[in-house]
């Protein structure tokens, strides 16, 4: 018999230590049906925006493109020309909306640029093109010697108005006038006569001079004119080793500017001659000017020079140059742009020191005088009613003469046959 059989028992089965939770996820969201048609799309979006959204832009060109191919040519072309016209008038619409109206209370206002200033403007001294802050200089006006100790002078060729009159015994002086012109060695500086006090005052010039005559230094100290006497302004004046006194007073406009400005002479109030702008004439009728003024040896010639439009002075027969450094560079000829010719009355005055007669000049009043320029020459009268009055220039017929702009040099003569010019 056989003995029984015992089978193993299974294992027991270990029951975990925690029970494990059962999360309850939610159901997802139904997916859109995808055969779902457009009506129905359009009828359940809640939204003109969601519908532009949901609906794919390429279904709006399909169902234009079956539109379009459903039309003939004709069709087709109407609708481009309807197109047209459509896009034509919008864009004239609003072009005219941007544009101001007639109407003034709603018209634009548009503000204009500031205009620039102006980079040049015409010197009141010599009328020539200049920067601005040279226009507003003062004028200076300085006495230079023309004996024949003193040639050649320095500074004459940056002068904007030069006198040239007889000082004594028929030697001649300059009264140099420099606005723009501002040169770095100018002499030598001599004594100072009333008629060039009548001269300088019209342009309310300073009136730089070493003394002069008892005449001229009683006006010149009483008369509220601008009085740069050296006697009085030394260290504004040096006297150089290359010649002796009196022959020696030189300056500069360093040293001048500084003078000017300490004794607060910062501008000139005055009105300038008539400018013009250069009329050559195509054949010159005084090309060949002389001015005798006394002896030959102070005669004035002029050449007329018809590529620059000036005149080449020369005196005492020789080219009338200067001297534009203490270190005796000689300059170019001088050149003014326009010469004058004055026909006043001369008699002596009262005897200087040497026993010379001092001229007398009767300024005052009217007379005959010449004006060259162009390569012409045109006769008139000057005038003048009294020492800060500017001498006014007429034609015969009374039309005021125009100067060119540029240089002007005037001669005072005693008589008109002293005036001399051929073509």
């Amino acid at each position: 018999m056989q003995g029984d059989i015992s089978l193993p028992k299974p294992p027991k089965r270990r029951r975990p230590a925690t029970t494990p939770k059962i999360e309850h996820r939610p159901s997802p969201p139904p997916q859109p049906d995808i055969s779902i048609d457009e009506a129905e799309l359009e009828a359940k979006t809640s939204s003109k925006k969601d519908r532009k959204i949901l609906i794919a832009p390429h279904k709006h060109f399909k169902r234009f493109w079956r539109w379009w191919l459903g039309l003939n040519r004709n069709e087709r072309f109407a609708v481009i020309a309807v197109s047209l016209l459509v896009f034509g008038a919008g864009s004239l619409g609003w072009f005219t909306l941007i544009q101001p109206d007639s109407n003034p209370s709603l018209t634009l206002i548009r503000h204009p640029k500031k205009p620039k200033a102006p980079t040049t403007v015409a010197s009141p001294l010599t009328g020539a093109q200049v920067d601005p802050a040279l226009a507003a200089r003062p004028v200076t006006g300085i006495m230079i010697e023309n004996s024949d100790d003193a040639r050649p002078q320095s500074g004459l060729q940056d002068a904007g108005v030069v006198y040239e009159a007889i000082a004594e015994a028929g030697i001649t002086r300059f009264l140099a006038l420099f606005q723009e012109g501002q040169p770095q060695y100018i002499g030598p500086v001599r004594s100072l006569r009333p008629y060039y006090i009548d001269f300088a005052a019209p342009f309310q010039a300073s009136i730089v001079h070493v003394g002069g005559s008892p005449d001229a230094l009683a006006e010149v100290t009483s008369g509220g004119f601008r009085n740069l006497d050296q006697f009085y302004n030394g260290a504004y004046f040096t006297r150089i080793n290359s010649r002796y006194a009196p022959h020696n007073v030189y300056t500069s406009f360093a040293k001048l500017d500084a003078l000017n400005q300490a004794k607060g002479y910062t501008k000139s109030e005055f009105t300038g001659w008539d400018r013009k702008a250069d009329k050559k004439l195509a054949t010159p009728t005084a090309k060949n000017i002389q001015f005798k003024i006394s002896s030959p040896d102070f005669y004035a010639s002029y050449v007329y020079d018809p590529t620059t439009n000036t005149y080449l002075r020369a005196e005492a027969a020789q080219p009338h140059t200067e001297l534009v450094n203490a270190g005796d560079k000689t300059g170019p000829q001088l050149h003014p742009k326009v010469v004058i010719a004055l026909v006043m009355g001369l008699s002596n005055g009262a005897l200087d020191a040497s026993g010379a007669y001092y001229s007398n000049y009767v300024d005052y009043g009217d007379g005959q005088m010449y004006v060259f320029q162009d390569g012409g020459v045109t006769g008139g009268t000057w005038s003048k009613s009294g020492t800060n009055d500017q001498f006014h220039f007429t034609e015969e017929n009374g039309t005021p003469i125009k100067l060119d702009a540029g240089q002007t040099w005037i001669t005072l003569v005693s008589d008109p046959s002293k005036v001399i010019y051929t073509p």
